[in-house]
C-alpha cells in the first residue's frame, strides 16, 4: 500500500455483538459523509445475509460499503487476506480524499488491519496432522482444553469451536515453547499504519443479553433457516468454514435433524452470549478505546468522529 508519509485517519467502531455497531457506523457515515469498511469474518461470504447481520442492499446503496460479499462460501479467507484487501481499498479511498469508518465484530481483522499479523513462526505440518487426528477422535473441545492448560489468556479469547485459531496457538507453543499470547505482546502489533480513533460502545450486560435474544428471534422470523437451506441447495455443505460460524452451525444441526428449531434457537442465543463475553474481554484490554453510551451519547460520538476526520 503506497500511502503518504502522514498516517491516514480511520474511525473504528467497536463493541460486542448486538451493541449497535452497524447502526452507529451507518449514522456516523451518513452525518459526516464517510465510507464503511466491514471487518466481519462472515459478511465477507456471499449468500450469508441474515445470520451475519449484513447491512441491507438499500443501506449499502446509500453509503459505500467495502469487504462485504467478496468470496463464495467454499473459498479460503483469513485475516491475512482481509488485511491485504482492506489496504487496497483504503489506499484508493485515501487518494480520493474519502473519510473512512471501519466496523465489525471480528477483532482479529481489526487488529491485523491496524498493526499487522504475528509473523516468523513457521508451520509444523507433522504437528498439525497430529492435531487433526486428535480432533477427529476427541473433538475440538478437547484441543481447546489443552490450549487452556498452557495459555489460559488465549483460550479465553478463542472460541472452543474455532479450530483454526486453536491449532495455530498450539502450534506456536509447540514450535517455540512460548505462548502465542506472549508472542503477540512482544510483537505488539506495533507497526501502527493508521491514525485510528477507536470508538467503543458501552452496553449494560443484561441489556445486551436481551438485545441478543431479540436479534436472534428477529433473524429467525426473517427466514434464517430458509437462508441456510438455500445455501445448501447451491451445493455448499455444512462442513464449510462459514457454515460453522456462530448460529449457522446450530441452524445446520436443526436442518440435519439433530435438534428441533426451538433447541437450535436456544443454542444460538447461548453461544452468541458466550461470544459476546469474549469480545468484551478483548475490548477491555485495549486502552486506546474511547467509550460511549450508544444511545445517550450518540451526538457526542458523531461530533468526536467529525472533529477527528476533519
Amino acid at each position: 500500500m503506497n500511502l503518504s508519509r502522514e498516517k491516514p485517519k480511520l474511525v473504528v467502531v467497536l463493541g460486542p455483538t448486538a451493541s449497535g455497531k452497524t447502526e452507529m457506523a451507518l449514522e456516523i457515515a451518513s452525518r459526516i459523509g464517510a465510507c464503511i469498511i466491514s471487518a466481519d469474518s462472515v459478511q465477507v461470504y456471499r449468500h450469508f445475509n441474515i445470520g451475519s447481520a449484513k447491512p441491507t442492499e438499500k443501506q449499502r446503496r446509500g453509503i459505500p460499503h467495502f469487504l462485504i460479499d467478496v468470496v463464495d462460501p467454499d473459498q479460503n479467507f483469513n485475516a491475512g487476506i482481509y488485511m491485504r484487501l482492506a489496504f487496497d481499498h483504503i489506499s484508493k479511498l485515501v487518494a480520493e480524499g474519502k473519510k473512512i469508518i471501519v466496523v465489525g465484530g471480528t477483532f482479529l481483522y481489526v487488529k491485523a488491519l491496524l498493526g499487522g499479523l504475528l509473523e516468523g513462526v513457521e508451520t509444523d505440518q507433522k504437528f498439525r496432522d497430529q492435531l487433526k487426528r486428535e480432533r477427529e477422535t476427541k473433538g475440538v473441545a478437547s484441543l481447546h482444553k489443552k490450549l487452556q492448560s498452557i495459555d489460559a489468556e488465549s483460550a479465553e479469547l478463542i472460541s472452543p469451536n474455532d479450530y483454526v485459531r486453536i491449532e495455530r496457538a498450539l502450534e506456536v507453543y509447540h514450535v517455540t515453547g512460548e505462548k502465542i499470547s506472549s508472542h503477540q505482546r512482544k510483537h505488539g502489533f506495533s507497526e501502527q499504519r493508521f491514525n485510528a480513533l477507536k470508538i467503543g460502545l458501552l452496553a449494560d450486560r443484561e441489556q445486551l443479553r436481551g438485545s441478543i435474544d431479540a436479534r436472534v428471534d428477529k433473524m429467525i422470523d426473517r427466514g434464517w433457516a430458509e437462508e441456510v437451506k438455500s445455501i445448501r441447495a447451491m451445493g455448499y455443505g455444512p462442513h464449510l468454514k462459514p457454515m460453522k460460524s456462530i448460529g449457522y452451525k446450530c441452524i445446520n444441526e436443526f436442518l440435519d435433524g439433530y435438534v428441533d428449531l426451538r433447541t437450535a434457537v436456544k443454542n444460538i442465543k447461548t453461544e452468541t452470549k458466550r461470544f459476546s463475553k469474549r469480545q468484551s474481554t478483548w475490548l477491555r484490554s485495549d486502552k486506546d478505546i474511547r467509550w460511549f453510551d450508544p444511545i445517550d451519547e450518540k451526538n457526542s460520538i458523531i461530533e468526536a468522529c467529525g472533529d477527528f476526520l476533519s
